[in-house]
């Protein structure tokens, strides 16, 4: 793929949304209504890590609360008040914070939007193979395929 294929510059509300809410089995996958996210890492054909333009509508949560062991995140808030939850409890974020999620520390970590306002920020993280997830508050545990998927399991093991 020659560097012709991609844009050189975007408008960020330009970028089309996904149009899965979520990769998560049910009943998961429903407790991410009120999500946007809108890809915009690929449309460079950036493929070392993942750039996310995401808005939460009041309600919305960014995802369940989850730790990688392998890829590190990063969110930027532009705009809203979001709700923080890490193990270490709850952290009123606002625009111009951010925040980072270091790999295989165990700290699970969610975005809630509790407001009455919108949500935007970008999230950023690598795609390092190998990778799984964690979800201290449901039966619910991801790996990595080789194909690039997630994988949900429950947490003994057996397949959604």
């Amino acid at each position: 793929m020659s560097n012709t294929e991609f844009p050189t510059a975007i408008v960020a509300l330009d970028a089309a949304p996904r149009t899965k809410a979520s990769n998560y089995p049910e009943p998961f996958a429903s407790r991410m209504a009120g999500r946007e996210r809108r890809p915009l890492g690929e449309l460079f054909g950036l493929s070392n890590f993942g750039v996310n333009h995401t808005r939460l509508i009041p309600g919305a949560c960014s995802a369940l609360r989850h730790a990688h062991s392998k890829q590190d995140e990063f969110v930027y808030i532009l705009a809203g008040q979001p709700t923080l939850i890490t193990d270490q409890g709850e952290t009123a974020l606002s625009p111009g914070m951010c925040a980072g999620f270091k790999a295989g520390t165990g700290n699970g970590h969610q975005l809630v939007n509790r407001t009455s306002e919108d949500v935007i920020y970008l999230e950023v993280g690598d795609r390092m193979a190998g990778d799984s997830g964690s979800y201290p508050d449901d039966d619910l545990q991801a790996v990595l395929g080789n194909d690039g998927k997630w994988q949900f399991l429950h947490k003994n093991g057996t397949p959604y």
